[in-house]
């Protein structure tokens, strides 16, 4: 329901400002928003949500009283980043859930095992009380009857070792279960709190290749050159901790520019820039036949090259995270 109320005014607004083109950074919060409201934070991070609706609202109101102004991509920057922290900080807390219930089962299952195996002790020894009757009364038979006897507890001793056996076994099944289980929620989680920790950094979102770490150029290098700038080491040192916590997936560092210039040097430049970025990741302890480097110039732009704004976009570092396995 408060997602819903959010969303009305959100509505109106766009309704009232459709005669303006929307900046590109506002609609990205647009969407980051919607992303967040229709996920489990809603439910999960209601006041984190909240706080992301106030920064798009004003992002909103910023725009419309003046749809040029610089004001509106600080303000819309800030809103798609409170939305992605939202989503974030609620999808950790949905696994907390996941993983609680996972314990309350697996908690459930070894107390079933364990009067299980209550009931099998009891039962045991009940056969064994009554098998020792049977012994006592067998024993002013003749001796062939005491070789019967013999036979009989031998039967018994193997029956018990089978027991403890079968007994044994369960218990390491029962242990490596948890352990798996274990392990695999702790990937989870670390892989969940990078991708949060990453959108902190970058912007970062989901696509069919993988997750997709965006650094802008300018951040990273002077124009038309290669080597990394100061700052941008800090920042790459940020994302490479974030890394590290998933190096057991893939990266391809994929570099770009914008049309200015000839193909060929476009071409090269990107081919340089992705391979500076890759070896600062590896040099600072990601594995390096985990990762590759690849120019692609001023090919795949992703804004309108006839603007300042547009080429300033197109100009960038491209981080891809392949999924575990994939290629």
């Amino acid at each position: 329901m408060k997602s819903q109320l959010y969303i009305v005014p959100l509505t109106l607004t766009l309704l009232c400002a459709c005669a303006a083109t929307v900046p590109a950074e506002l609609r990205d919060a647009r969407q980051a928003y919607d992303n967040a409201s229709r996920g489990p934070a809603a439910q999960l991070t209601p006041a984190e949500l909240h706080k992301a609706h106030e920064s798009l609202s004003q992002a909103e109101a910023a725009w419309h009283n003046d749809p040029t102004g610089f004001h509106t991509l600080d303000l819309a920057y800030v809103a798609q980043r409170k939305a992605e922290i939202a989503d974030g900080r609620a999808r950790i807390a949905q696994e907390e859930q996941t993983k609680a219930r996972a314990q309350a089962e697996l908690a459930a299952t070894q107390a079933k095992l364990a009067e299980q195996t209550k009931a099998d002790l009891v039962q045991t020894r009940s056969d064994l009380s009554r098998s020792r009757t049977d012994l006592r009364a067998t024993q002013a038979t003749a001796a062939v009857v005491v070789g019967q006897l013999t036979s009989e507890q031998q039967a018994r001793h193997d029956a018990d070792a089978r027991a403890a056996e079968s007994k044994a076994a369960t218990a390491n099944v029962s242990d490596q279960l948890v352990v798996e289980q274990n392990a695999r929620k702790e990937a989870e989680r670390r892989a969940m709190a990078a991708q949060v920790a990453l959108a902190r950094l970058a912007a970062v979102k989901e696509e069919a290749r993988g997750l997709v770490i965006t650094l802008s150029g300018s951040v990273l290098f002077r124009s038309d050159e290669s080597v990394l700038l100061p700052e941008a080491r800090v920042r790459l040192d940020q994302v490479a901790d974030a890394l590290m916590e998933t190096k057991e997936r893939t990266l391809v560092v994929e570099g770009y520019t914008d049309s200015k210039g000839s193909a060929a040097h476009n071409q090269e430049l990107s081919q340089r820039r992705a391979e500076a970025v890759r070896n600062y990741l590896t040099g600072r302890g990601y594995p390096l036949d985990q990762t590759s480097a690849v120019g692609y110039g001023k090919d795949r732009p992703i804004a309108d090259n006839k603007s300042a704004e547009g080429r300033a976009n197109n100009r960038r570092v491209e981080i891809v995270v392949h999924p575990s396995g994939a290629q």
